[in-house]
């Protein structure tokens, strides 16, 4: 084996140490899809901080953000695989069942209302 050869190896072997994945973080008026290599082994949250997706939104905790990988949640120590995409979610404002409640006992209310009248 040449020392090109060598060479040649070494860069294919560099070249599976890393993979490809996306961070995906987004608010109602401003979005970032960040596409970044990383090393095999990376976590979610290692691979939201390594984005530098933190410094494009004021206010964003990685560290106390729920993570996901295509709409699945994911502990932030979850090991990426090539072509994983990371979802930084963000918390939410209320309940989902309250808010189904309220707006099924304004429905019934507008309904007894309208019957009535």
């Amino acid at each position: 084996m040449t020392a090109k050869d060598t060479g040649a190896a070494n860069d294919a072997v560099a070249a599976t140490d890393t993979i490809t994945v996306e961070v995906a973080y987004a608010l109602p008026n401003k979005q970032a899809l960040l596409s970044l290599q990383v090393a095999r082994g990376t976590t979610a949250l290692a691979a939201a901080q390594q984005s530098g997706v933190a410094g494009k939104f004021e206010g964003l905790d990685l560290e106390n953000a729920k993570l996901g990988i295509f709409g699945s949640v994911v502990a932030p120590g979850q090991v990426l695989k090539e072509g994983d995409r990371v979802e930084i979610y963000r918390p939410l404002i209320a309940d989902p069942k309250e808010v189904r409640k309220a707006r099924a006992a304004r429905v019934k209310e507008r309904r007894a209302g309208e019957q009535a009248g």
